[in-house]
């Protein structure tokens, strides 16, 4: 495409930002159908932009993806297979192989940042005890310490089960918890290596201000 400035990186953010507002007219349209495909929508558009990137920044890049584990971790060993749903890990998996490396995230018990409904406020809230027979309760059983996991072909065949795994998204009820935050997960499938802290401590945001002195990143560079 002809670069009117120059500007190779301005040019590709121009491209971006137009495919952002296509698939979510395409996102927010299947959420009001209720057809059921927003979530696949949504992830495939992951998929897109970390392709878009790998191409943009050549053969030897490398990309750090960060997202909920719901995204991260590998669909078709949860679940989420049985209702026709994929993530970014499992597409990232199918197209990359062994080079994609995916990585999940959980706790015994502590503190999160989430919402108590959709567009509420940001809040710190307490996450109670991760409830028995589930994977952090059995972590924590093991020893009540921190730990990292990584996965191998011994690990997949002795850990073939599926085992509830806990799942906080950005809207949390921690008191119907039991109802429905744990994913039946065969672990060593969904991820490659685990990361186990038993105590975890609420992030704290950076709330950032626009600079309206300078043109917004969005500008429209090359159209």
């Amino acid at each position: 495409m002809p670069l009117y400035n120059g500007d190779t990186e301005a040019a590709f953010s121009a491209e971006q930002n137009a495919l952002v507002t296509m698939n979510a007219e395409r996102y927010y349209r299947s959420v009001m159908e209720g057809t059921g495909n927003s979530w696949n929508i949504r992830d495939r558009h992951m998929m897109s932009t970390l392709n878009r990137l790998a191409d943009f920044h050549g053969k030897r890049s490398k990309a750090v993806i960060w997202a909920h584990n719901t995204h991260i971790g590998d669909a078709r060993a949860t679940d989420m297979a049985q209702h026709g749903m994929i993530n970014i890990g499992q597409l990232a998996r199918e197209k990359y192989k062994d080079d994609a490396v995916l990585v999940g995230f959980g706790s015994y018990e502590g503190t999160v940042i989430a919402g108590s409904r959709w567009e509420g406020e940001m809040e710190v809230m307490n996450m109670p005890l991760a409830k028995g027979g589930s994977w952090e309760s059995a972590l924590h059983t093991r020893s009540p310490e921190n730990k990292l996991l990584i996965f191998d072909n011994r690990s997949r065949k002795l850990l073939n089960s599926p085992i509830g795994h806990r799942a906080i998204g950005v809207v949390y009820d921690s008191g119907r918890e039991n109802q429905g935050n744990y994913v039946p997960t065969v672990i060593p499938d969904r991820y490659d290596a685990f990361l186990y802290v038993d105590r975890t401590q609420a992030l704290h945001p950076l709330h950032l201000s626009p600079d309206g002195h300078k043109i917004p990143e969005t500008y429209p560079f090359g159209v």
